[in-house]
């Protein structure tokens, strides 16, 4: 068996960004449920919002200058986890 892929988003407390992490958790849970083994929310401070997928950092808020969209999350992701997945309307949404 295939150990299933890990995503991590540790997210700022002192911004109150967990509703955020938690949605954006939510999301790829229910789009890549086979392909994740956890998807973990981790608290930090200083403004970090950063996601990785088996330790490869996929999303900086600091370096991006922002959030992703969710779209664009799913895809970095999909990128990483399943690579020859398509994703429907938000693959189709970028042609």
């Amino acid at each position: 068996m295939t150990a299933l892929n890990r995503v991590t988003i540790e997210y700022c407390t002192q911004c109150q960004w967990l509703l955020r992490a938690g949605w954006m958790a939510q999301e790829l849970l229910n789009t890549f449920g086979r392909e994740l083994g956890e998807v973990a929310l981790i608290p930090g401070t200083g403004g970090i919002f950063r996601v990785e997928v088996d330790g490869n950092l996929v999303w900086d808020r600091k370096e991006r200058n922002g959030f992703p969209e969710i779209t664009t999350l799913k895809q970095l992701v999909r990128d990483r986890v399943a690579p020859e997945r398509d994703l429907g309307h938000v693959d189709r949404a970028k042609s």
